[in-house]
């Protein structure tokens, strides 16, 4: 985005003049905008009518009494470029494009999106083929159809590639405070990257929630959520959909676990976005993050008044990592003063029916369990009646009033939590917001949002402290070329990993070099048709002597034969059997075109297929990285010392192998892949016992 565009998009967001061009889908637009608030000028445009939802219509954009700072185009996708370009000359605003056709019907349509590119000039324009945008703060709507929504004066600003649920956010009955809705469409002049660059500058803007089904421009992306972070601003997305990844090897195993999928939580994590995987849980972690303030921690204070809901707040937090204090010795006295004799103090803590709705006895309580407490959150679990049968109502709002006010003055991050999404009445939303409580609905989304929301601000601070280092642009990787195991060894060596000691020779010296380094050997057969050895019998381990040398062989060039005719050759490798590890890792590096390099690191061996263990992290990245990424696996529990085992030097194994990340930078124009597996881990360092490499020929 150009500074121009950034200026003309302020226009498009906040106009004092709309243009609406089109016919029907114009009609409720227009009606949208009023609908909204607008107070602003609004102009119709189109020749065949004389008004439009009872404007005047113009006959054309040269008849228009002024210049529009927003224009909503519902034209045909040929009449739209040629309007666009008039719309740049007059010095227009932006545009919210409503118009199809363009490069998602393909044919045609994908010059006629180019032709619009280039008749853009310095406008601001979202889409085409897009719903358009709505302006929660300003009271200003570009929009095609009826649409719900509100704001106290803050909120969170969505970005969808989707239109329909777009609108179908909306229509939400979640009570999410907006700022702005943004439907992106085909993203041709501006793509979410640019929208999250300029909304993070919005103090009104609490929070950020992407819907993504590709991004264009990576590195842009990066570069966009890193100023988020820096500005305070959680972003929170919602992938769906997958995308082809260019340079993705089908004959590795790296590229089976870190598909594209994969690289994206990558970036996510790279940059502190807090990744969910379905809709409701997008809109109450945004809620949660607009309402209240990110936790600094995941210690809870828990309240219910039924002992199984306040057991479903255990179960669930036990899993995703909050945790509940116990009470303190000197609270647990008061407690039992305030409390009924019937209730159990413990955190979190069924206060129970006798002292239900009487806030004069359940506001201490709620003060007295924060208190002193160490806790960073709370949460109160409350369904609220239906509306027909709603007498108890009174008495829920008082322990809700209660509730909020202690933690308030605690400054505690408070959540109001409904055990069943419904059970919490739009009314009760609202006064809960207005109470600077988050209304929040469903047990499991309140805490997930909850434990998101904490982590965020610890990663922030992380991310913070040590920015990373930009990723790279990579050329996708075209015309690739195995090189055998024994030449990528030496390439490991040359890198700083070590290798077991071996040779590479014909069959009839076979013999000569085992007897040198000594048995037990292993013998594989090199060959670059070979890419997994195991599976075409070319490798054989543990061989104690030469007359099982010579049998090896004899076998091996039997299996390969009929494995792969074309594969079989007389030229063998000869190793030191490694001593047994203390864990096996699978160690990937590959190029992709869109996120640049990438290390997969996993629990290997035979594992890989059996539990698909693995992190992924997009390069340049740090040696803290690489050592928190080898703990998350479950083949870093191996590593620190299991059922007595000896403990790995953590710091020197991640060390390495950022060093081989540095080395693989280094030589991205002509390395495409790099897969290790195994990867032997001692209490001292890391061994590649095999190593599969693919070069880019020219």
């Amino acid at each position: 985005m150009t500074p121009a565009q950034r200026r003309n998009f302020d226009r498009l967001l906040s106009p004092d003049q709309i243009a609406f061009v089109g016919g029907s889908d114009a009609i409720t637009a227009i009606k949208e905008a009023r609908r909204r608030g607008f107070k602003g000028k609004m102009w119709a445009v189109n020749p065949k009518r004389e008004t439009l939802a009872g404007l005047t219509c113009y006959p054309t954009l040269d008849d228009l009494p002024g210049v529009p700072d927003a224009v909503f185009l519902a034209i045909p996708a040929k009449a739209a470029v040629p309007a666009i370009k008039k719309l740049a000359d007059m010095g227009a605003g932006g545009i919210a494009c409503y118009a199809a056709g363009f490069k998602e019907a393909g044919g045609e349509g994908v010059a006629a999106e180019e032709a619009l590119k280039g008749a853009v000039g310095d406008m601001a324009l979202i889409g085409p083929n897009c719903y358009g945008v709505i302006n929660y703060l300003g009271n200003s709507a570009l929009w095609p159809f009826e649409h719900g929504g509100s704001s106290p004066g803050y909120g969170a600003a969505i970005i969808t590639q989707s239109g329909m649920f777009s609108s179908d956010i909306t229509m939400s009955q979640r009570s999410l405070p907006m700022a702005y809705m943004i439907s992106a469409g085909n993203q041709a002049v501006m793509g979410l990257e640019d929208y999250l660059d300029v909304l993070s500058d919005d103090p009104a803007v609490r929070a950020i929630g992407l819907h993504i089904e590709g991004l264009r421009d990576i590195p842009h992306f990066e570069r966009a959520a890193l100023k988020a972070l820096k500005n305070n601003t959680p972003v929170v997305a919602l992938k769906t959909g997958t995308s082809t990844i260019g340079s993705a090897l089908t004959i590795s195993h790296t590229g089976s676990l870190s598909g594209s999928n994969e690289l994206y939580e990558a970036l996510f994590d790279r940059t502190g976005v807090i990744s969910v995987s379905n809709p409701s849980q997008m809109l109450e972690t945004l809620k949660y993050l607009c309402v209240v303030d990110a936790p600094k921690g995941t210690r809870v204070a828990g309240f219910t008044c039924s002992g199984g809901g306040a057991t479903m707040l255990a179960d669930h937090s036990e899993k995703i990592g909050l945790s509940f204090p116990p009470i303190a010795e000197q609270t647990f006295d008061i407690l039992t003063e305030l409390l009924p004799d019937i209730a159990t103090v413990s955190n979190p803590l069924d206060y129970t029916t006798p002292i239900w709705g009487q806030p004069e006895i359940t506001y201490p309580v709620f003060l007295e369990a924060m208190k002193d407490s160490g806790v960073e959150m709370a949460v109160l679990v409350q369904d609220y009646p239906a509306a027909s049968i709603d007498d108890s109502k009174i008495y829920y709002q008082n322990d809700a009033g209660a509730f909020a006010r202690a933690a308030r003055e605690l400054g505690i991050p408070a959540a109001i939590c409904a055990t069943l999404p419904e059970n919490i009445d739009p009314e009760t939303r609202e006064f809960l917001i207005s109470e600077g409580v988050a209304p929040m609905q469903g047990i499991h989304e309140t805490l997930n949002a909850m434990q998101q929301a904490a982590q965020w601000n610890q990663v922030r601070q992380r991310i913070l402290q040590s920015p990373p280092e930009p990723l790279q642009a990579a050329a996708d990787a075209k015309n690739l070329v195995m090189i055998t195991e024994d030449k990528g060894k030496v390439w490991m060596a040359n890198a700083g990993v070590a290798v077991p000691a071996g040779r590479c020779v014909s069959a009839n010296e076979t013999a000569e070099v085992a007897g040198e380094i000594g048995y037990p050997v292993a013998l594989k057969m090199m060959s670059p048709d070979l890419a997994h050895k195991t599976e075409a019998g070319a490798v054989t381990l543990g061989i104690e002597g030469e007359a099982a040398l010579e049998k090896a062989v004899q076998d091996m060039r039997a299996s390969v034969t009929a494995f792969a005719p074309k594969a079989v050759t007389d030229w063998f490798l000869v190793e030191q059997m490694s001593a047994p590890p203390l864990a096996e890792l699978i160690v990937g590096l590959r190029r992709d075109p869109q996120f640049g390099s990438a290390l997969t690191l996993g629990s290997g061996g035979i594992l890989v297929e059996l539990i698909a263990d693995a992190q992924t992290l997009l390069l340049p990245c740090s040696v803290q990285d690489i050592k928190i990424a080898i703990t998350g696996l479950k083949a870093g529990h191996l590593l620190n010392g299991f059922r007595g085992r000896q403990s790995a030097d953590l710091d020197r194994i991640a060390a390495s192998l950022h060093n081989l990340c540095q080395e693989f930078l280094k030589h991205s124009d002509s390395l495409a892949e790099i897969e290790v597996n195994p990867m032997f881990v001692y209490p001292g360092g890391i061994v590649a016992v095999d190593a599969l490499i693919h070069e880019v020929t020219r």
